[in-house]
């Protein structure tokens, strides 16, 4: 199981979900570019020093993270047509995340294998992406049995 980031925004909620991917043995990829400088303040101090146990893999673009990673590509989506319950997951999967601002391009809803929303009432558009991370790992490691091993 592993957490990819299309061109994240906001550098606080990358290091929340490095920290949350630290903790479960997840490992983490980031498709740049990204909206803030990797070095940024607020991206060591949500991540302290968890982040540094599970260090991100940065991939150029989204063609070099497809050359790297052929794990079925799951993509969290508001627009996703399976309700988070009823996913299927499986253990070598890859939890996919749109940038905040823009979510995620078509091209990349196209490469999903699975496209994944998280149910919310009806007057609720979205959630903040680092909380979206943490249920959905919840739910994809219950399911899998993947707690907690090492990160790869």
């Amino acid at each position: 199981m592993r957490i990819a980031l299309y061109q994240p925004d906001i550098a606080g909620n990358v290091g929340t979900i490095l920290r949350t991917a630290a903790c479960f043995g997840v490992g983490v990829d980031i498709i740049e570019p990204c909206g803030f400088a990797f070095s940024d303040r607020a991206l060591k101090r949500a991540g302290m020093d968890y982040a540094q146990m599970a260090p991100p893999i940065r991939h150029d673009d989204w063609h070099a993270f497809l050359q790297a990673r052929q794990e079925r590509l799951v993509l969290l989506t508001t627009s996703g047509d399976i309700s988070l319950p009823e996913m299927d997951f499986q253990k070598e999967d890859i939890l996919l995340f749109g940038s905040e601002s823009a979510g995620a391009p078509d091209f990349v809803h196209q490469a999903a294998a699975r496209q994944v929303r998280i149910p919310l009432l009806s007057q609720f558009r979205s959630l903040n992406i680092a909380v979206s991370a943490g249920i959905a790992l919840a739910e994809a490691l219950r399911q899998t049995k993947g707690f907690v091993h090492e990160v790869r």
